[in-house]
């Protein structure tokens, strides 16, 4: 007996240990960011209080020179470019994280920069270190530039925070092909993407398969995979910055998408009064088939929809009885029709706003659907 209340005790000093670390590293990391945000905010607007917050006093700046070399630039001559801005007018400067990593008290980060009237993508990367009173400052920065399509468009992500199928020890993930191939499309196409879940943070991953070279290519890609791990919550980004949704597939999906309100008031206020896409592929139907529009209606009513088909589950499998619902039942009782085929290829299905796909094969033609309808609703 006492053995087992020493283990547990042990046990409960380490757990207690670590949820300190990772909530001490939460904390820190939510400083980093703020940092971060008060250059990137700073320079957008020409607020120069916010610059000279970011940076310790004296830090430096090595940017290219005029004629080659570098060249080193204080931060109070630095700041002083935007002196004779408008403060709190839009400088045309778009900026968004890309990654961070910390170690103790000095960190490194990386910022995406655009300015579209330049049809410019700056990356910024900072050192960064934390000073006594525990307040985290910029020390240094350097800059490289290139030519982008990049506009400032944004599109969101949703994909899911459930490890197990329901209540069950039987992993499950997002599914990593879809994920990778609709990005791709729409990254080529200058859009950017933010990774949301309902809950934020990591999420899981299925089916990677790194033979396949556009997956290796992103598994492999630091930038991506940390934005997978840092994924945001849901409640917490801001509708009005999105033109599109897309709803990955994967087993996930199933367990807290549909249900989050969070995510279903992002899509509807995305698609209502943006007058955005929402788009989905195989399971990643399943997000859509709770959305109602603002007059009570479901989403999918007297729409043509696919999704991965009741009849191609393994019916008889653990995994299934988990499914809280089924999404062509579903959404054909909602009045929707539900649309697929036997063959492993891609099958896409686009009703007004609404694009969706059967499975893993359909992401890149999902994407590209919601690439030129985007455009054209911008006209």
């Amino acid at each position: 007996m006492k053995r087992s209340i020493i283990l547990i005790s042990i046990l409960s000093f380490f757990t207690q240990n670590i949820i300190g670390q990772n909530n001490t590293s939460k904390h820190e990391e939510t400083q980093i960011i703020a940092t971060l945000n008060d250059y990137i905010i700073g320079t957008s607007y020409s607020h120069l209080d916010q610059i000279n917050k970011a940076f310790y006093p004296g830090a430096e700046l090595f940017l290219d020179g005029k004629y080659g070399g570098i060249r080193v630039v204080p931060i109070e001559e630095y700041a002083g470019w935007f002196k004779d801005n408008e403060a709190g007018k839009f400088t045309g400067r778009v900026g968004n994280i890309i990654s961070l990593d910390r170690f103790g008290n000095i960190a490194t980060a990386k910022a995406e920069i655009l300015i579209p009237s330049r049809n410019a993508r700056y990356v910024d990367m900072f050192i960064l270190k934390q000073n006594a009173k525990g307040a985290w400052k910029i020390i240094s920065k350097t800059a490289n530039s290139e030519q982008s399509p990049k506009q400032g468009k944004r599109v969101v992500m949703i994909v899911s925070n459930a490890h197990y199928y329901g209540n069950t020890d039987i992993p499950t993930g997002n599914s990593f092909a879809e994920i990778v191939q609709a990005y791709d499309v729409l990254d080529e196409a200058g859009y950017t993407i933010d990774m949301v879940s309902p809950k934020g943070g990591a999420v899981p991953l299925a089916y990677i398969n790194t033979a396949d070279k556009l997956e290796k290519a992103y598994v492999y890609d630091a930038d991506f995979m940390y934005a997978l791990e840092h994924t945001k919550k849901a409640g917490e980004v801001n509708s009005e910055d999105y033109e599109a949704i897309y709803y990955v597939g994967g087993g996930s999906v199933m367990f807290d998408t549909p249900e989050s309100a969070e995510v279903q008031s992002l899509a509807m206020d995305i698609y209502e009064k943006n007058g955005g896409i929402i788009s989905a592929v195989c399971h990643g139907t399943a997000g859509i088939v709770h959305l109602k529009t603002s007059d009570g209606k479901y989403l999918v009513e007297g729409k043509t929809i696919s999704g991965y088909p009741d009849s191609f589950e393994r019916q008889d499998a653990a995994y299934f009885k988990t499914f809280p619902f089924l999404i062509q039942q579903t959404i054909e009782s909602r009045g929707g029709t539900f649309e697929f085929t036997d063959a492993q290829e891609s099958f896409v299905r686009v009703d007004g706003r609404i694009i969706t796909g059967q499975n893993h094969l359909s992401g890149r033609e999902i994407a590209q659907k919601m690439v030129e309808q985007l455009a054209s609703l911008d006209e």
